[in-house]
């Protein structure tokens, strides 16, 4: 079980918690210039990685603040948490952009 650090709550388990995949991403627009192929590229295509990868989580059964995890895929060790209005630094590696 995964112990996640919400940025309001403090340490808590994962089970109060909801991933909502993958962060950072940008929503094409203006709408009526996107095509059916950009628009369905935002709403379907996920980067899915081995290693780091950057998630949006919301505390569903707390706080109910949504923020972004640094997670490694592999071993599920959570490297930072940071608010969902926080670009995500240079030197964190990994994708999920």
């Amino acid at each position: 079980m995964l112990l996640i650090d919400c940025p309001v709550c403090g340490q808590r388990s994962e089970d109060e918690f909801r991933c909502a995949g993958q962060a950072h991403l940008v929503r094409p627009g203006p709408p009526d210039a996107v095509t059916d192929e950009a628009w369905s590229a935002y709403l379907y295509q996920r980067t899915n990685l081995k290693g780091v990868s950057a998630e949006r989580w919301l505390h569903e059964f707390g706080c109910r603040r949504w923020f972004n995890i640094l997670r490694d895929t592999l071993t599920h060790q959570i490297l930072h948490v940071y608010p969902v209005t926080q670009a995500r630094r240079p030197e964190e590696t990994g994708g999920g952009e």
